[in-house]
């Protein structure tokens, strides 16, 4: 795939195998830092693929340089949407457009499986990620809310 940006930036791949999924983990560890053991992860990311996870990574010269995750699902309240779970840069590969590609690349999926909507949850502290998700069209309509159960 050829872009305007200098930096080389390519389809974005399905992380199928355990090997491609444990590639993952440095990126992924940088959004989730509880995230500490990387056969837990690799364990936790095979059974969410079970549940229609998809995880898609970006390389930026030799290693992972961005990762994410979304499954697609139904909701009486937006029909048939695609969800992502998981949107990071490794710090190092920011600024280079690869956040941008996995996201017009969820939605690109999203418009071919003829989902309604595209949904994100994101934290309050990641003004950066929010910026780009305004830029590209995604709007702020409701607030999350979540309890936890000890």
């Amino acid at each position: 795939m050829k872009t305007d940006s200098p930096f080389a930036i390519y389809d974005p791949m399905l992380a199928n195998t355990s090997a491609e999924i444990e590639s993952c983990f440095a990126v992924m560890q940088e959004l989730r830092p509880e995230l500490q053991d990387k056969e837990a992860f690799v364990a936790q990311m095979e059974r969410q693929k079970k549940e229609g996870y998809l995880l898609f990574y970006l390389r930026d010269e030799e290693e992972v340089g961005a990762c994410m995750g979304f499954r697609i699902f139904e909701t009486l309240a937006w029909g048939k949407i695609l969800y992502i779970d998981d949107l990071i840069t490794r710090k190092k590969s920011r600024k280079k457009g690869l956040a941008k590609r996995l996201l017009d690349y969820a939605i690109q999926q999203g418009s071919s499986e003829k989902c309604a909507e595209i949904h994100l949850d994101s934290g309050y502290q990641r003004h950066d990620a929010h910026r780009l998700y305004l830029n590209c069209g995604f709007k702020l309509l409701c607030h999350h809310f979540s309890l936890t159960i000890s």
